[in-house]
């Protein structure tokens, strides 16, 4: 059975970071599972979910990471866990939403879908400038996990309405 680790690795952005942590998984016998990763600003973040067949070559990744820590100046925090619960009870939909940009945003969103008992699974955002107008404008993108108990038809209908209310552009479309 699988031993699994998250991997949570930013600084400064720079060429091989990618090359560097994926050889140091690979040479522990391990695999990238799953991975996100993003230059913001000039920093380089990554979080990676990586899979080791026993423990010994789980303990001797987590042994390596301090020296590549040092090696290409990462800050790296892991942590064990176990494999994803992939309940049949909650139903995957996206979220998309547009608006002009304006501090926020996220917060409303994020409130209204814990305040219906709904989960986040993964969201991403983008800020750029409107075509024409060039006017600051915010992009974002989640995937959330609804419990199968909720009409869906209902809970899109709130949340369109709470997107008007405060001028987002949304929708809610099944996964």
């Amino acid at each position: 059975m699988s031993k699994f680790l998250v991997i949570s690795a930013l600084g400064q952005d720079q060429p091989g970071i990618v090359d560097e942590l994926s050889r140091v998984i690979l040479d522990c016998q391990c695999n990238i599972v799953d991975s996100r990763m993003s230059v913001l600003g000039g920093e380089f973040a990554v979080i990676l979910l990586v899979s080791a067949p026993d423990d010994e070559s789980l303990a001797t990744l987590k042994a390596r990471l301090p020296q590549l820590e040092d090696s290409i100046g990462l800050t790296i925090i892991a942590r064990e866990t176990t494999a994803r619960d992939t309940s049949p009870d909650r139903v995957p939909y996206d979220i998309s939403a547009v608006a002009i940009d304006h501090p926020g945003i996220v917060h409303q969103i994020a409130r209204f879908f814990s305040s219906q008992g709904i989960n986040i699974e993964s969201l991403s955002t983008d800020r750029y400038a409107a075509a024409h107008t060039g006017a600051p404008m915010f992009a974002m993108h989640m995937q959330i996990s609804v419990p199968a108990d909720i009409k869906i038809a209902e809970l899109r209908g709130r949340f369109l309405e709470f997107c008007d209310n405060l001028n987002i552009d949304a929708s809610l479309t099944t996964g």
